[in-house]
């Protein structure tokens, strides 16, 4: 008879980022994603936290989204909108905007999902039946709507992007939808302040939550690179031997990069919640050696990534040896490093955080937080001689409730109450639960060898290896062969030095490739496609000098691919 922990520790993570959607160079916003997940998903989620005390977790900000919150906060508090779809919704006449601001709102104002945020509110769907009606004539009867029906398609935009507690507890809201039509110039400038209000609430909310001691707040470097592959492109064999690389060997002194990503991100976090985070969770959950290396210089206590990293590690540690069930090695910490130098590691619940990302929403909503709770005490019925279980939970914190009704309440509600309440589930953070094993002086099992890799497929895959993403690591490598020639010469000041460096690491974010290949729309890889490159654009007129005339074609342009798409990843293909 095996002996069994009197509690499992269960923590949840939820991963907060947007990329930099700002044009450097004219200081405008090319894309509203942070604003829109600002009053829908940052503002929910810590509306659960207040209304559930007892909960404890992780929250993880990438600084990059930190960043931006406080830029729309200033736009707000300044009056000097530079989001072109926020600035139209306080715009007084629609029948007075340019050719161009009426296909941005008949461009944009669609971007949702359909399922949840369009077809329960019959209004915006007849929205959408007169433009489906008027596109099947041809673009062109699309010029005819009218200022009123721009208005109006624009506010339900919002209506929809707003969170299920914000409807709840601001009347406004309510009585807008309610309306349903015919809004007023009065009628957006409601709208258009709360969601100010909201946005500055933002940051003030979760460092409350952080100061009651009820969540962590950990952090990602600053504008979220894929670290391990500017360290060593060749990082990526680990997992996919076979895999082509860019022409480039190495993306130049991407060691440097790493630690300035790592180090603005620690400086941020101070600055912000008053304290150094304890942890990190690398950008898509990527970790090598080498990046480790680096975390451990940097003096973090612990990191996370998936359990397919974990399975690769144990098979590339011991590989004579069968890999053990996965509840043998799954549900406990590794020490990375040696005695007097190391952090450590926790890896994802591949399954459970997958069915919070993907299948939870098709289920009644206390349905799956039930199904949860009793998967989790499976899972500490099986603990065995495990003497801290832990269970690590990790995923988006924002994409995945656009496809929950009512953007996942009744889910979160239910399952923060389950928990809440349950005698042998204890939700805890990193930090805490590691603090405890220190306390009890609990033994922690060494990881010898780290498989680099991340929390999709455990591989690199999705940001490397295709003839699209191989091109744009090439346009950057050559982007930084030249960033490093101009800063090691005396053409900029210290002022434009700074400038041309903030340009540089928002072009080596890991967005830009995750977006790049066939199994994406079309319209979401134009759209990141012309960021990427217009970032590109920006470093070399800030360096002063040509940009490449390669920069005026599309790196990539998607396709109609079976294949997953969109802001979330299953962890196993």
């Amino acid at each position: 008879m095996t002996s069994r922990s009197s509690e499992l520790d269960l923590v949840l993570l939820w991963h907060m980022h947007q990329p930099d959607y700002r044009d450097y160079n004219t200081g405008e916003f090319m894309l509203p994603w942070v604003y829109l997940h600002a009053i829908k998903d940052y503002t929910d989620m810590a509306h659960h936290l207040e209304k559930h005390p007892g909960i404890r977790l992780v929250v993880n900000f990438v600084p990059v989204l930190l960043d931006q919150l406080e830029d729309y906060a200033d736009q707000f508090s300044s009056g000097t909108l530079r989001d072109p779809l926020l600035r139209l919704l306080a715009t007084p006449d629609f029948d007075r905007v340019s050719p161009s601001e009426r296909l941005l709102i008949l461009n944009s104002c669609f971007l949702n999902n359909h399922d949840t945020m369009l077809k329960p509110y019959p209004c915006y769907q007849h929205l959408r039946d007169l433009y489906d009606h008027l596109q099947k004539m041809g673009d062109k009867e699309l010029m005819y709507v009218s200022g009123q029906y721009l208005a109006d398609l624009l506010v339900w935009y919002h209506l929809a992007w707003t969170g299920e507690s914000v409807r709840r507890e601001h009347e406004c809201i309510v009585n807008l939808m309610s309306q349903g039509k015919l809004f007023s110039h009065g009628d957006r400038i409601l709208l258009f302040n709360l969601i100010g209000e909201l946005i500055r609430d933002i940051i003030p909310r979760y460092r409350k939550l952080a100061e009651s001691g009820q969540i962590e707040l950990s952090t990602t470097p600053h504008y979220h690179p894929l670290a391990p592959l500017l360290i060593d492109f060749t990082s990526t064999r680990d997992s996919q031997p076979e895999v082509a690389l860019p022409a480039h060997p190495v993306y130049p002194g991407g060691k440097k990069r790493v630690a300035f990503h790592l180090q603005s991100a620690i400086n941020s976090h101070q600055a912000r919640f008053g304290s150094a985070p304890s942890g990190v969770w690398p950008a898509e959950g990527a970790v090598s050696g080498p990046l480790l290396d680096i975390l451990i210089e940097h003096e973090r206590q612990w990191c996370a990534s998936g359990e397919n990293v974990l399975a690769n590690s144990l098979r590339k540690s011991y590989p004579e040896q069968p890999l053990p069930a996965r509840n043998e090695y799954l549900y406990r910490p590794y020490r990375y490093g040696n005695e007097n130098s190391n952090i450590l590691c926790f890896f994802r619940d591949d399954r459970l955080s997958d069915m919070i990302g993907f299948e939870y929403a098709k289920w009644f909503g206390h349905d799956a937080a039930g199904n949860l709770v009793q998967q989790l005490e499976q899972i500490h019925n099986e603990a065995g001689n495990n003497p801290a279980p832990v269970v690590s939970v990790i995923l988006d914190g924002e994409n995945a409730w656009e496809t929950y009704p009512y953007n996942g309440y009744y889910f979160l509600n239910d399952l923060y109450s389950m928990l809440e309440n349950h005698p042998a589930i204890r939700t805890t953070t990193f930090h805490a639960y590691t603090t405890r094993l220190a306390e009890d002086k609990v033994e922690i099992t060494r990881l010898p060898a780290l498989a680099a890799g991340s929390w999709v497929y455990g591989s690199f895959s999705t940001w490397i290896g295709d003839h699209d993403k191989n091109l744009a690591w090439e346009l950057l490598c050559a982007a930084k062969h030249s960033y490093d020639l101009v800063m090691q010469s005396p053409r900029l000041t210290d002022e434009e030095k700074a400038a041309a460096e903030k340009q540089l690491a928002s072009c080596e974010s890991s967005d830009w490739f995750w977006w790049f290949g066939d199994y994406n729309s079309p319209h979401s890889v134009e759209s990141f496609d012309l960021a990427f490159r217009k970032n590109l654009t920006n470093l070399y007129r800030l360096l002063k000098i040509p940009a490449p005339i390669t920069l005026l074609e599309p790196i990539s342009r998607g396709g109609t691919s079976t294949g997953e798409s969109g802001a979330m990843r299953h962890a196993a293909s």
